[in-house]
C-alpha cells in the first residue's frame, strides 16, 4: 500500500552507510529536509550541514518491533513524507510492515511476496532460471554431497527474520554476509556452517568472472522510471564483495538481463542487483538483489542517476518528473574501503581467486586515486561526513 502525504521530509535510518550521506546531500540540493535516525553514534550523514535534524533510535537487531514502534512515531509526524531504505533491515521493516507505515507515509517498496523471492536465494535462482537470466547453480547444503567442484557456501537468507525462519520471533532480525570459498581438500563442517549462518544455508557452483557489474533501477509495479549501470573495479576484499571503486557504463546485454529478471518478478520500488561477467561465455551471471539504496550510490548520483531523488519523486506522486538518464565513465571511491581491499591482499587466501600482488595492488589503488580522485565522503564544502568516518574507524 502507498498513501500521499504533503511532508517536506525524508526520514533516513541509518548507521555508518555511504548512501545515506548521499542521500542528504542530493535531496538538500532540491528543497526536502532530512532526518537521519540511528541507534549509533557518530554516524557520518549526521555530521553534514546539510542534514536538518538528527535522532536517536533503539537497535534493530536488539529488538525489531520496538525499533519498528520508534520509526513509526518519527513517520506521524506532518513534516514527513516518507522513509528511506538505506540497510538491509529496513528494507525488511518496510516491507513487512507496509500497511502500518502507509497510514501515515508513502512507501515505494516491494510486496512481502515481491521480497521473499530477492531475500530467499533458492527462490530468486528459480526466478532467474525462468527469466531465462543466467545464475549459478544454486542449491541446499543438504542436497550436496561431493565438494570436489569449485564452490562457494553462502547465507540462504541474507536477512533473518520470522517471515523466512520458523525458529524466529517477529523481534528477532540480522544479516548473514558469511561466504565460505569451498577448499575440496578440506570440505567444510555442516554443522559448523548452520551453527555460524543460523540456518540452513546453500551452495552454489563457482564461476569463474572478468568482471563485476552493478544495475540500479527503481520500478513502479513493473516499469523501470530509472536504471543505471557500473562496473567495479574493486570490492571490498579481492575475492569480491560491495564496490569500493567503481565506474559508470552501459552495456545493452547488462540492460537486458536486468530488466528480464525484474520483469519476472513484477517489481516495484528500488532493487540493486549484482552480476559476475563469466570468463568463458561472457555472459552476465546474476549474484544477488537488494531492495534499497547501496554502498556504490555515491558513483551513481555523480554520475547523474539521482535515486534518492528519484525515489522522493516516486513517493511524492512525482514521478513522471524523473530523468532516467546518467554519464558513463564516471568513478568514485569508497576511500577507506581501499584500504580495506590492500588489507584483504595481504591477509585473505582463496582456493578460487589468485591473490594479486601486493605491489601491483598498491600502485593500482593509489594510481586510481589521482587519476579519478572523486570520494564518496570527501567534499571540500562539506567535511563533516568524511571526518565523521574517519573517526568511526580509528581503534580508539
Amino acid at each position: 500500500m502507498e498513501s500521499t502525504s504533503s511532508g517536506t521530509t525524508a526520514l533516513v535510518p541509518t548507521g555508518h552507510e555511504a548512501a545515506s550521506y548521499v542521500t542528504v546531500r542530493s535531496l538538500a540540493r532540491r528543497g526536502v529536509d532530512t532526518i537521519i535516525a540511528s541507534e549509533k553514534d557518530g554516524v557520518p550523514a549526521a555530521a553534514s550541514r546539510f542534514c536538518s535534524e538528527s535522532v536517536s533510535l533503539p537497535d534493530p537487531r536488539e529488538h525489531l518491533l520496538v525499533y519498528r514502534n520508534a520509526l513509526l512515531d518519527l513517520a506521524e509526524r506532518e513534516d514527513v513524507a516518507t522513509v528511506i531504505p538505506v540497510r538491509p533491515e529496513d528494507g525488511y521493516l518496510l516491507s513487512r510492515y507496509d500497511d502500518a507505515f502507509a497510514n501515515f507515509v508513502s512507501l515505494p517498496v516491494p510486496s512481502m511476496r515481491q521480497l521473499e523471492r530477492v531475500h530467499d536465494r533458492l527462490a530468486l535462482a528459480d526466478a532467474a532460471a525462468t527469466a531465462g537470466v543466467p545464475v549459478p547453480e544454486t542449491r541446499p547444503l543438504s542436497a550436496v554431497s561431493d565438494w570436489t567442484e569449485p564452490l562457494l557456501v553462502k547465507s540462504r537468507f541474507n536477512v533473518l527474520a520470522d517471515a523466512y525462519l520458523e525458529d524466529l520471533g517477529p523481534e528477532d532480525v540480522d544479516v548473514v554476509k558469511d561466504l565460505v570459498h569451498v577448499d575440496a581438500a578440506e570440505p567444510p563442517e555442516r554443522t559448523v556452517l548452520r551453527r555460524t549462518m543460523r540456518h540452513e544455508p546453500i551452495v552454489q557452483e563457482f564461476i569463474p568472472k572478468d568482471g563485476e557489474f552493478v544495475v540500479g533501477a527503481l520500478y513502479d509495479h513493473g516499469t523501470p522510471l530509472l536504471t543505471f549501470q557500473h562496473e567495479q573495479i574493486r570490492g571490498t576484499s579481492y575475492t569480491g564483495g560491495g564496490g569500493v571503486y567503481r565506474k559508470s557504463m552501459y552495456d545493452p546485454e547488462l540492460d537486458a538481463v536486468a530488466r528480464d529478471l525484474l520483469a519476472e518478478l513484477d517489481w516495484h520500488g528500488l532493487a540493486c542487483i549484482e552480476y559476475m561477467r563469466h570468463a568463458r561465455t561472457g555472459e552476465y551471471v546474476l549474484t544477488e538483489i537488494n531492495p534499497r539504496l547501496w554502498q556504490s550510490l555515491p558513483v551513481a548520483v555523480r554520475a547523474g542517476a539521482d535515486f534518492p531523488y528519484a525515489y522522493w519523486l516516486q513517493a511524492t506522486g512525482r514521478g513522471d518528473e524523473i530523468v532516467d538518464d546518467y554519464e558513463f565513465g564516471v568513478g568514485s571511491h569508497l576511500l577507506h574501503g581501499e584500504l580495506g581491499y590492500l588489507l584483504s591482499v595481504l591477509t585473505e587466501a582463496s582456493p578460487h581467486v589468485e591473490r594479486p600482488s601486493v605491489a601491483r595492488t598498491f600502485m593500482d589503488v593509489a594510481s586510481s586515486c589521482i587519476s579519478d580522485p572523486h570520494f564518496d565522503y570527501a567534499a571540500a564544502d562539506d567535511p563533516g561526513p568524511f571526518l565523521a568516518g574517519v573517526r568511526s574507524k580509528l581503534p580508539f
